[in-house]
């Protein structure tokens, strides 16, 4: 069972631009109400792609370096990484059907 995990400055690298798999990573504030409402979606996405793609999260409060290596002015926002590589963005709230979407490989 795949699950979402919660990463920092520390293990980016390694799990998202060094994943043999495209990721999502959820830029997240815990003051925002939005991206409380994405957990379970995400934690969703997580269970029905499986192995095939990792979904993890980064806390913007506590990774100020990537917020501001990848320019999060907004959260929630959401960036698919494909081979290392930013491949799609999406800014807010969004549901299972998009996220799966932008996954596609």
């Amino acid at each position: 069972m795949s699950k979402v995990i919660e990463i920092n400055n520390d293990n980016f690298e390694a799990e998202v631009l060094g994943s043999a798999v495209p990721v999502l990573v959820d830029f997240w504030g815990t003051h925002c109400g939005p991206c409380r409402m994405l957990k379970p979606v995400l934690a969703a996405l997580a269970e029905s792609l499986g192995d095939s793609v990792k979904v993890v999260t980064v806390d913007v409060a506590a990774n100020e370096k990537l917020v501001s290596d990848f320019n999060i002015s907004v959260v929630p926002t959401l960036i698919v990484f494909k081979e290392g590589k930013q491949h799609s963005r999406m800014v807010g709230l969004k549901d299972l059907h998009q996220l799966t979407e932008a996954l596609a490989v």
